[in-house]
């Protein structure tokens, strides 16, 4: 059901030195622009690692889930993974059948395409991403 891994998101108090830090890493031409997404209450950057991304994320106010993920871990940290399927509401469908907790409605993501989370309990500890795309990942 699930396609290959999209990115890894990883909290951050500050995008400006999270960018320099990623960029010292994997090389400047690497690290992309940040962007709000006001509707998520989050400014999010893309990092390229290869065969994945790494989605840095700071929160754009104290509304922001991210900054209850800060208050907890103040140097921020891996967030969530997310993962790719060929069919948003039929990962739904399937993972509710089998008992998985989904965290709201689909909604537009980053990427701009449809995304919606796991709960962390349904999945082994780990808040998962799913996110729409056309290949699911193969």
């Amino acid at each position: 059901m699930f396609g290959r891994l999209n990115h890894v998101g990883v909290a951050t108090p500050s995008i400006a030195g999270a960018r320099e830090h990623y960029a010292r890493l994997f090389g400047a031409a690497s690290v992309g622009e940040a962007f709000d997404l006001p509707d998520q209450s989050v400014k999010v950057c893309f990092v390229e690692a290869g065969n994945t991304q790494l989605e840095l994320i700071e929160p754009l106010s104290d509304a922001s889930p991210i900054a209850g993920f800060l208050a907890r871990n103040p140097a921020g940290g891996q967030h969530h993974l997310c993962f790719e399927v060929a069919d948003l509401d039929a990962a739904i469908t399937d993972l509710t059948a089998t008992g998985a907790r989904v965290l709201g409605t689909p909604r537009l993501g980053a990427h701009g395409t449809r995304i919606v989370f796991l709960h962390p309990q349904s999945m082994g500890g780990v808040l998962v991403e799913l996110m729409e795309a056309p290949d699911g990942g193969h």
